[in-house]
């Protein structure tokens, strides 16, 4: 992934503003500047991280402010859609100087092939070898698209970008729907950036490792953080200690300066009861009665203005210290019936033949509760095999059979009616629950309140995911069998985070097809299956090399086209 280096690469904003058709607005006045090196873009799903991405490549046009490229810029959105009747060498930009140079060796040495050709004489010497460092080197160039797989074609347009030598490169979630393998090569080309502007945004935490530095898009500002994902982890941490003390001395200062009023109140009282005594044992004239009893009225009301100043100085102290503390809710969910006895028979495939993928003759046996990770090559069959077992497709040969309720989280999350609220879409699955128990229970997948009847239609990316995953999980009967399909596609890491503290209070069996390992160890995994030609268990240490080792794709599967 290096390159030349470019003395002009850079990427700036100045006071950029956005705002949608509707006036929904999403960045205010944001500055940014972003130096050569590899640069991670993070943040809570719709903080804006996508959109800023968008305005930075101008596919987006600005409300106010600008963007400033120095440089050649390319961007890789986060789906990515290529015609299946393109060559390779068409997707990768090259067809045109390809002809040309096979026109020129044959002969023709009309100007026209020569001004196609330029400078770039060695393009598909080039092409072959960006193709082979990102692991698609069994891919020839006069190949169509539509004859690999879905992972490869994200690989596929990362090498045309590259081709571009572009000074700044920008990447959307690139990690996503990839396989381990195709995740490792990825992880390599972006270890070999050696010179302009990368600027990445994911949730995955390996990928994130990777970079030289983080910038965080938080509340409508950035904020940079030296190295990669842990060290941006621990500094988050100390900022959070440092926050929490802030906020103890705050509310501190806070109580005292309560007190402080309190008591200047009570002495101001006695003060004036004492004086209107002392007066009338002394006799005072009217007047100079009058005249004590208005001093000592305005030393009292400067005293109580002066503490009430320090209260309320004290008070917007502790509002911002507040603000600086995170707002990291977690889902914590009893769920004590969807538990499984050890001895249980949760399911079994034998000698199954899905209708798609490379897997020939599948046999499984899972009883209790078992964490099963299913991990494969794009293109294997995984999501297949799934959709198998919830009865949705019929194998082509041998028998699948579940023996527990069980409910499946698709990748497309088309299980919530985008026209009933929340509270409905659980209450559809859950026919017999109370309303009462169904928002208390939603309450703690974090849709308090007024939020349960929200529709589901317009929920943002993360929420609806969680609200998917209420549906499932609260559904009645209590599922046993959970299955989910790429749950942590688009997540952001405090989605992440959501998801693994709900299925730590699962209790059932879990069937997990997913390329994030991170995610995969962080819910307790007990067996990895390798889906290929056959189901292979694998240990976990090992799961890389298998994969590796794994052939390559003929075409691309059921589950490519998802």
């Amino acid at each position: 992934m290096s390159q030349p280096i470019t003395p002009s690469a850079s990427l700036t904003c100045s006071a950029l503003s956005f705002q949608w058709a509707d006036g929904t607005p999403v960045l205010d006045g944001l500055s940014l500047s972003v130096g050569r090196g590899r640069n991670g873009l993070v943040g809570t799903n719709g903080t804006g991280k996508t959109t800023l991405m968008r305005l930075l490549a101008g596919e987006l046009r600005p409300s106010g402010g600008s963007v400033t490229v120095g440089g050649s810029l390319a961007y890789l959105p986060q789906n990515i859609t290529l015609d299946t009747a393109l060559r390779v060498d068409q997707a990768l930009g090259i067809a045109g100087r390809r002809d040309a140079l096979r026109a020129i060796e044959n002969g023709d040495v009309r100007e026209e092939h020569f001004e196609t050709v330029g400078e770039d004489w060695d393009v598909e010497e080039r092409a072959i070898a960006t193709l082979g460092s990102l692991g698609l080197g069994g891919i020839d160039l006069d190949r169509t698209v539509g004859e690999i797989s879905g992972g490869e074609t994200v690989l596929l347009r990362l090498a045309a970008l590259l081709l571009e030598r572009p000074d700044v490169l920008l990447l959307d979630e690139p990690t996503n729907n990839l396989d381990l393998p195709a995740r490792r090569r990825l992880y390599e080309a972006v270890d070999s950036w050696r010179s302009g502007v990368l600027v990445v945004i994911s949730h995955d935490r390996e990928l994130l490792e990777r970079v030289d530095r983080i910038a965080e898009l938080r509340s409508g500002s950035v904020s940079w953080y030296g190295g990669g994902w842990s060290a941006y982890q621990e500094a988050l941490a100390t900022e959070q200690e440092a926050a929490g003390r802030t906020l103890r001395a705050a509310d501190a200062d806070v109580r005292r300066q309560k007190r402080e009023l309190e008591e200047a109140q009570i002495k101001s009282a006695r003060r004036q009861r004492q004086d209107k005594k002392l007066n009338a044992q002394r006799k005072a004239s009217r007047i100079v009665a009058g005249g004590l009893k208005r001093s000592a009225q305005e030393s009292a009301g400067r005293s109580r203005v002066l503490h009430e100043e320090r209260l309320s100085e004290a008070r917007e102290r502790r509002e911002e210290a507040a603000d600086a503390i995170r707002d990291d809710a977690e889902i914590k969910v009893s769920l004590p019936g969807t538990a499984v006895p050890a001895g249980r028979t949760v399911l079994t495939l034998r000698e199954v033949r899905p209708r798609f993928g490379r897997l020939r003759e599948g046999t499984l046996d899972v009883r209790g509760p078992e964490r099963i990770a299913l991990v494969g090559r794009n293109g294997s069959g995984k999501t297949t095999l799934l959709r198998t077992l919830t009865g949705e497709l019929a194998p082509l040969s041998g028998e699948a059979e579940t023996f527990v309720p069980l409910r499946f989280l698709p990748q497309r999350l088309d299980v919530l009616d985008p026209e009933l609220s929340i509270a409905a879409n659980v209450a559809r699955l859950a026919p017999g629950v109370t309303d009462q128990h169904i928002r208390s229970q939603l309450a703690r997948f974090l849709f308090k309140g007024a939020r349960a009847a929200q529709l589901a239609g317009t929920l943002s990316g993360g929420e609806r995911f969680r609200a998917a995953l209420a549906a499932m999980m609260l559904a009645a009967p209590a599922p046993q069998l959970l299955m989910l399909d790429e749950p942590t596609n688009s997540l952001d890491v405090a989605g992440v985070r959501q998801l693994t503290g709900a299925l730590e209070s699962y209790e059932g069996a879990l069937l997990i097809a997913s390329h994030d390992v991170p995610f995969l160890e962080s819910v307790g995994i007990t067996r990895w299956l390798v889906v290929g030609e056959e189901l292979r268990e694998t240990p976990e240490d090992e799961v890389w090399d298998v994969l590796e080792a794994t052939s390559e794709m003929a075409g691309p599967s059921e589950e490519d086209t998802l």
